[in-house]
């Protein structure tokens, strides 16, 4: 829903930082250009094992930095974590309506009525293309599973 456009950017600037607004499809080419040097994402939910499910688009943005040997950061908070998921297979993915994609801001059609429309909310990050995450606790890394675990056990012994 074009979060990124609409409040990524606005978030950025407040806090005084340089943001340039690209769309998805351009991130590849921009990344064999080396004109990105890192990439950093948040998270809506992560398993015990490291995977992260994000703002769809996500995975692909992962699956390019690794390619093209990008450090890729989720940014987020403990509360993210949610230790009744092993991996990101066990992670509920919604679907959202299709007239967020068959119509121009929920006004104008722009596909025909009868179109077919997949239109998840999420996808899903495999850890092995994390390479760090970095949280209001501290920074966790590889191996994941024990990490995390690591930084949850500590924080609630301050509890």
């Amino acid at each position: 829903m074009l979060q990124g456009a609409r409040l990524t950017t606005w978030e950025l600037k407040k806090k005084g930082i340089d943001v340039t607004l690209i769309c998805d499809s351009m991130a590849a080419t921009l990344m064999r250009k080396r004109r990105i040097d890192k990439v950093i994402t948040g998270a809506d939910r992560i398993a015990t094992n490291g995977d992260t499910a994000n703002k769809i688009g996500t995975y692909n943005l992962a699956v390019l930095s690794h390619y093209h040997n990008i450090p890729f950061y989720v940014a987020t908070p403990l509360s993210t974590f949610d230790f009744k998921i092993k991996t990101g297979r066990d992670i509920p993915i919604e679907e959202r309506p299709a007239f967020e994609v068959t119509e121009l801001f929920f006004k104008r059609p722009i596909a025909r009525k009868d179109t077919k429309v997949f239109n998840p909310a999420f996808d899903v990050t495999p850890h092995n293309l994390i390479t760090a995450m970095v949280t209001d606790k501290g920074i966790i890394k590889p191996p994941y599973r024990k990490n995390i675990e690591r930084i949850i056990s500590k924080e609630r012994l301050n509890d």
